[in-house]
């Protein structure tokens, strides 16, 4: 069984109730209920939705007998209760969240059910290129791909949009030597997204996916997240790296948890979120509404899921620093790999230039300045950089004592020649296909 379209955005609804939020952050509030009806209103919603009949009975009266007791009576800005609602809530879950939204700018319940909020998500996806924000290939024919959000697929429709970025995102990664996957700034999406990002690199069928244990109409049912298609063309062998952060929540970790429990991808960054449960949003009555976990998944593999634990990365590092590892280790394991020819060689060469980045070699600039021909290195900003007629300046990085690569493309070396005197005499350029030029200072 796989998701219905309106559970294909359970996940994204973290992320697009901030962006139909924002109006209202800077109105005046609204007359509202008092604070003791809304907390009875998102109780209620709570006790009928959450995921765990028995935990919902708990906390709903949990909920009411601290308002009973007069805790939430001093939020008279319903802002304000929403704020002291939504960090009670979240520990219980994480996607737990109450909002207010001015009942004067947002659309009537009638508008909301003819679709609304449907047109409002297909524009904002559209406009965030459906997640996808950075797609290129990285020195050494490293892919890399920058996925912000995952987006809602419709299986059913061969133009599908957001499909098609996917489709295209991976059919550019395709002759990559390693594919880097980066959710440091995924804060969730669709689970359709998931399970067919994951086809893309295991084999059809695998026994790997989430199983979803929903409450529905006041049933439970359970769902799995493997595709309603599958890729159809999956890498299965292609080294793959998946970055995260404490910003990657919700189905980015649900992403990362499924590779990373397949042994399919080195995971690598810090501890994620933990937000597994998904869910949706339900009213609670004068502008207020609240986001109810109403499903929560179980990984056929650990028998567990990363709800208020996060995904554990293989490699700690630094967000800042968890693209360079990922580079280094994917580079690494294609020279590991044993390759010839001048793939390989621009591979060493790319490592060695990451690693010169990391620790920059001693050198004396003044050595190097002058015309070369044609060629020219001046400093500039306290760097060399190397100019070529009318091109723009490309700055150097220093690998060795008199060996240098374009900053933005090692596969061209610099190495200057030195005289009897001591004194650099030429410039040689190199390629990694062994073609070059030399230039007499």
């Amino acid at each position: 069984m796989h998701f219905s379209r309106r559970r294909l955005r359970t996940f994204a609804a973290v992320l697009f109730s901030l962006t139909l939020s924002l109006p209202a952050a800077a109105a005046p509030p609204a007359p509202a209920a008092g604070p003791r009806a809304t907390v009875d209103q998102v109780a209620a919603a709570i006790d009928r939705n959450f995921y765990d009949p028995e935990r919902a009975a708990r906390l709903a009266a949990r909920l009411r007998s601290e308002a009973g007791a007069g805790r939430y009576d001093a939020y008279a800005d319903p802002r304000d209760l929403a704020t002291a609602l939504s960090q009670r809530l979240s520990q219980e879950d994480k996607h737990f969240r109450v909002e207010w939204r001015d009942p004067a700018r947002s659309p009537p319940p009638a508008a909301r059910e003819r679709g609304a909020p449907d047109a409002d998500y297909a524009d904002a996806a559209r406009r965030n290129n459906y997640g996808v924000r950075t797609l290129q290939t990285l020195p050494g024919n490293l892919g890399y791909l920058d996925l912000r959000e995952l987006p809602d697929l419709d299986f059913a429709d061969a133009a599908d949009p957001a499909r098609r970025a996917l489709d295209a995102s991976l059919a550019l990664l395709a002759g990559s030597d390693a594919v880097i996957l980066d959710l440091r700034g995924n804060g969730g999406g669709s689970p359709a997204s998931v399970g067919y990002l994951v086809s893309a690199f295991t084999p059809r069928n695998a026994p790997i996916y989430n199983l979803f244990r929903w409450r529905e109409g006041g049933e439970l049912r359970s769902q799995s997240e493997a595709p309603a298609q599958w890729h159809a063309q999956p890498r299965l062998q292609v080294p793959l790296y998946v970055l995260i952060s404490a910003r990657t929540g919700s189905a980015a970790e649900a992403l990362a948890y499924t590779l990373q429990a397949a042994r399919r991808a080195t995971v690598i960054g810090e501890r994620s979120g933990g937000a597994a449960n998904p869910g949706d949003e339900f009213a609670a009555g004068a502008g207020f509404r609240v986001f109810v976990a109403t499903g929560s998944p179980t990984n056929p593999i650990t028998g567990g899921n990363w709800e208020g634990r996060g995904v554990q990365p293989d490699i700690d590092a630094e967000p800042a620093q968890a693209l360079n590892v990922a580079r280094e280790r994917a580079l690494q394991r294609i020279l590991a790999a044993g390759g010839t020819g001048t793939g390989a060689l621009e591979a060493r060469w790319a490592l060695e230039t990451l690693r010169a980045q990391a620790a920059p070699v001693a050198m004396v600039a003044a050595d190097y300045l002058g015309q070369y021909e044609r060629m020219r290195i001046d400093e500039q900003d306290g760097h060399l950089v190397l100019r070529d007629g009318r091109r723009p300046a490309q700055p150097l990085i220093a690998l060795q004592p008199d060996l240098f690569c374009l900053g933005d493309d090692p596969r061209l070396r610099l190495r200057f020649e030195r005289g009897a005197d001591g004194r650099v005499a030429a410039l040689q350029t190199q390629r990694a296909d062994g073609g070059g030029s030399r230039y007499r200072r």
